[in-house]
């Protein structure tokens, strides 16, 4: 499992700390999501664990090990990421996806799957070039733009097909509607399977789906436990939760 141990980390000339002793478990396989306002810490949280940053102060530990004691190549080999700004590749459509594992570049099936995984399959497939349609216009002016929510499918799917035993998903689907998102994680246990998962997300109905759900609040764990869990409490999850589901009403 992964496991985040007395961990505080402050960036670069700020006068306070984004994290504050963070200690927090992920079992092998589990499902967790991350929940709190902007500006919570989330997205620092999992900059720490791809070793984007080492913490200020603690230690971050996979399988019992400090991760400064993997080398990047291992480390980043074991991880699928997605941030919020992901990276648009002016390349075919194919190579988006592929980059996820350059080693596997060539497996058109195995990125046909991720494609399929993450819902950008039935968009490529509308292509004038499906998989061979090469994507932006700076190098060809013949190229095809796609919306900011088919890029993020794009995007989704080079994670998928990164086939990592760690997947970190930053809101990866905040550009895709509400109604594309849940049937994407209603999938998302099968998707994840024997996988380790770390998502952060604003959309309550997907958070639901965790095993676990922590809340962030100025930096620190404030609540932990499944969506029935933090209900019960009427906590700062509950709180929320129920402003969102009253926006649905």
């Amino acid at each position: 499992g992964i496991e985040f141990r007395n961990v505080s980390f402050t960036y670069p000339n700020a006068k306070k700390p984004t994290l504050k002793n963070i200690n927090l478990f992920i079992k092998a396989g589990d499902n967790i999501a991350l929940v709190g306002e902007n500006g919570s810490g989330k997205t620092t949280f999992v900059k720490l664990l791809c070793r984007l940053y080492d913490p200020t102060e603690g230690e971050i530990l996979i399988d019992g090990v400090n991760i400064k004691e993997f080398s990047l190549k291992d480390l980043y080999e074991s991880l699928g990421v997605i941030f919020q700004d992901f990276m648009k590749y002016e390349a075919t459509v194919a190579e988006n996806i592929g980059y996820g594992n350059i080693k596997n570049l060539t497996k058109g099936k195995k990125i046909e799957e991720s494609a399929k995984k993450s819902g950008a399959h039935e968009f490529i497939t509308d292509l004038e070039n499906v998989y061979k349609t090469h994507l932006g216009k700076i190098i060809k002016d013949e190229g095809t733009e796609l919306s900011v929510g088919q890029w993020q499918k794009v995007a989704l799917a080079r994670a998928f097909f990164k086939d990592a035993q760690i997947m970190v998903l930053d809101e990866p689907t905040a550009a895709v509607d509400a109604k594309a998102e849940y049937e994407l994680f209603r999938k998302f246990e099968h998707l994840t399977k024997e996988k380790t998962t770390v998502l952060i997300s604003h959309r309550f109905s997907t958070v639901r789906m965790a095993d676990k759900i922590v809340v962030l609040e100025n930096g620190k764990i404030t609540e932990s436990g499944s969506h029935i869990e933090l209900l019960r409490k009427r906590g700062r999850y509950s709180q929320l939760f129920n402003l969102q589901a009253k926006g649905y009403k």
